[in-house]
């Protein structure tokens, strides 16, 4: 694939993930659309959305329910889009959200590889190619990035590290969609900083391509190891997503 074919797949699935069209997010203004439940949408996402937001630089697109359409529109259109996904401006959607019970919950930054920087990265120990078969006895605390183990029916594929026959990190990807899966990281921490986790990644996001599917890494804006690793395996900034939630569900996840 290349590069440009790997964009547009992301901006088709972003398009069913909500309910708008490849096309809005090359558009120049921005763009509302209503949320509503998906087969196709990413298997994670909880549809429909009250609020989400969508960048991949040119404009914003916005799913959001009826009841929040007004309060949205109002705020895309207000402040320019370098800064719709950070504070202060944040703070007036977050203020209008919680008139009506929800705030602003999950921000992160997605990546797409890069063809012409992704290669194989060596690493001081043996990689391996894992299966679904082989994850049934690593649905550990250590391995939580690389696996969910409540959704073990969706990974699918990942690369081991290995220091004589120990685990001491992991690549896993999960199916999340029909063109996508999506990458996720752990290194033990005693071997960190050595390497590992830029090599395994890469290697898995080889392997994703290989088998017809997309790599995709998310990751949080403030978690600059986890972006470091992504730039290093050959990956590059694609899109931002911002997701709102109840006001329930962001008080139970920060108990």
């Amino acid at each position: 694939m290349t590069n440009q074919e790997i964009l547009m797949i992301a901006m088709e699935q972003s398009a069913k993930d909500l309910c708008a069209d490849a096309s809005d997010f090359e558009k120049s203004e921005n763009v509302v659309v209503l949320s509503m439940e998906n087969a196709d949408a990413r298997k994670y996402l909880k549809l429909p959305f009250s609020c989400q937001l969508v960048s991949y630089g040119n404009n914003v697109v916005a799913s959001v329910s009826h009841e929040f359409r007004e309060i949205v529109e109002f705020y895309i259109n207000k402040y320019p889009i370098e800064h719709l996904f950070e504070t202060p401006n944040l703070h007036v959607l977050n203020d209008a959200l919680m008139t009506k019970g929800q705030r602003i919950c999950f921000m992160a930054e997605y990546f797409l590889p890069d063809v012409n920087s992704l290669r194989p990265l060596d690493c001081p120990y043996e990689l391996r190619i894992l299966e679904q078969n082989d994850f049934s006895d690593l649905y550990l605390p250590q391995w939580s990035n690389a696996l969910c183990e409540g959704r073990k029916h969706l990974d699918v594929l990942g690369v081991g590290a290995y220091d004589n026959g120990k685990l001491i990190g992991l690549a896993g990807c999960s199916a999340d969609c029909d063109t996508m899966w999506q990458i996720g990281v752990d290194v033990l921490p005693e071997y960190r900083r050595q390497g590992i986790a830029s090599a395994i990644t890469s290697r898995l996001a080889i392997e994703i391509l290989q088998r017809g599917k997309v790599p995709f890494y998310c990751a949080a804006w403030c978690n600059v190891k986890s972006v470091r690793n992504a730039i290093k395996s050959g990956f590059r900034p694609a899109w931002v997503e911002m997701t709102a939630k109840s006001c329930e569900t962001v008080d139970e996840i920060n108990r």
